[in-house]
C-alpha cells in the first residue's frame, strides 16, 4: 500500500501522460516501419535509417521527459517536431496514429506544469482560507488625483495664462 502511494506522487510530480504518449508513438512508429504486407514491404526515408532513428529517438525522449522533468519543455518541442517530421520520414507518421500519439504527448510534455509544494499544502484548507479572505479583505482606497498631478497642472495653467494665450477646452466628436 505504501508503495502505491509512492507511486502514485511520483507520477503526479512528472509529465508522465504525456512521456507515455511520446513513447508509444516511438514504438508505433518503429512497428510500422518494419512491416511487411506479403511481397510488399513498406519503408520510406534514406534506406531506412529514418524508420529506425526517429521512433527510438522519440522512445528517449519520452522516458527523459518522465525521469528529467525538469526540461520537459525542452523534450516536449523536441517530441512534438519528430512527431510532425515522421508524417513524411516514416511511413506517412506511422499510418498517421504514430503521428498523433506523439503530437498529443509532446504537448502535454510541454504543458505540464509541477504542483508547487505550498499547493499541495494548502489543497486540504482551500475552502477555509477563502471564505476567511473574502470576510477580512479591506476596501481599496482611491485616490482621485494625487496631490503631484493636480499641482503641476495647476502651474502649466498658470504658464499659458502668462504667455496670453487663452486654453480651449479638448474638442470632443467631429463637429
Amino acid at each position: 500500500m505504501r508503495r502505491l502511494t509512492h507511486a502514485r506522487q511520483w507520477l503526479r510530480s512528472r509529465p508522465a501522460v504525456g512521456g507515455l504518449l511520446v513513447a508509444l508513438s516511438g514504438v508505433e512508429l518503429f512497428f510500422s516501419g518494419q512491416l511487411d504486407i506479403g511481397k510488399f514491404h513498406v519503408q520510406l526515408g534514406i534506406e531506412g535509417l529514418q524508420a529506425t532513428i526517429v521512433p527510438i529517438a522519440l522512445v528517449a525522449l519520452g522516458l527523459l521527459a518522465m525521469l528529467m522533468p525538469v526540461h520537459h519543455v525542452f523534450y516536449g518541442v523536441i517530441a512534438l517536431a519528430l512527431a510532425v517530421y515522421s508524417l513524411i520520414g516514416v511511413n506517412l507518421g506511422g499510418f498517421i496514429i504514430g503521428m498523433l500519439l506523439g503530437a498529443v504527448g509532446g504537448v502535454l510534455v510541454v504543458a505540464w506544469m509541477p504542483k508547487s509544494v505550498d499547493t499541495a499544502a494548502s489543497d486540504e484548507t482551500d475552502d477555509k482560507v477563502e471564505s476567511d479572505e473574502a470576510a477580512e479583505m479591506p476596501e481599496p482606497e482611491v485616490d482621485a488625483v494625487p496631490a503631484t498631478i493636480a499641482a503641476s497642472a495647476a502651474s502649466a495653467d498658470s504658464e499659458h495664462a502668462a504667455d496670453g494665450k487663452a486654453l480651449r477646452p479638448l474638442a470632443r466628436g467631429r463637429r
